[in-house]
């Protein structure tokens, strides 16, 4: 905490006791600022999402997981998968012919990566995209898209 922290801390301190009302701690996300994103997406289905978390916690997340999830979405074939299973659930035969692969047995070895990273789920003999990871995986390509320099 720097020494403008520590005054600010102090200062929110007094005038709580001025003012008769109990201080309290600032959240990590007042501390550091914060992160968010947000969105409501009709795709198949409505599905709203937000989240906040603070810059700090964010770069405490593990990192075999983050990795896991940057890593399945990192072939162009994967990505192709979750762009189509973004649009609705889809058959192992259907994500064959969206990649345009030869064979089901490179779609299942494609989507072992995506459902072990959780972007992917299996619901019976069709795969998708679950409803809490829509919001996230579309950001995150975005977010891609945005460093790429493809938004500017």
């Amino acid at each position: 905490m720097t020494s403008d922290d520590r005054l600010a801390a102090l200062e929110a301190r007094v005038a709580a006791l001025e003012s008769g009302v109990a201080p309290s701690e600032p959240s990590p996300v007042d501390r550091f600022g914060s992160l968010r994103y947000e969105g409501s997406v009709r795709l198949y289905g409505e599905v709203s999402w937000r989240i906040e978390y603070s810059p700090a916690a964010t770069l405490d997340l593990a990192a075999p997981a983050v990795a896991e999830v940057l890593a399945a979405l990192g072939h162009p074939v994967r990505l192709a998968l979750v762009r189509r299973l973004l649009t609705g659930p889809g058959s192992a035969a259907e994500l064959q012919e969206a990649a345009g692969l030869s064979s089901t047995g490179q779609v299942y070895h494609h989507l072992k990566a995506l459902t072990a990273a959780r972007v992917v789920e299996q619901d019976g003999r069709a795969f998708r995209v679950p409803a809490t990871g829509v919001v996230p995986v579309l950001t995150m390509l975005l977010a891609a898209g945005d460093v790429a320099g493809l938004l500017r």
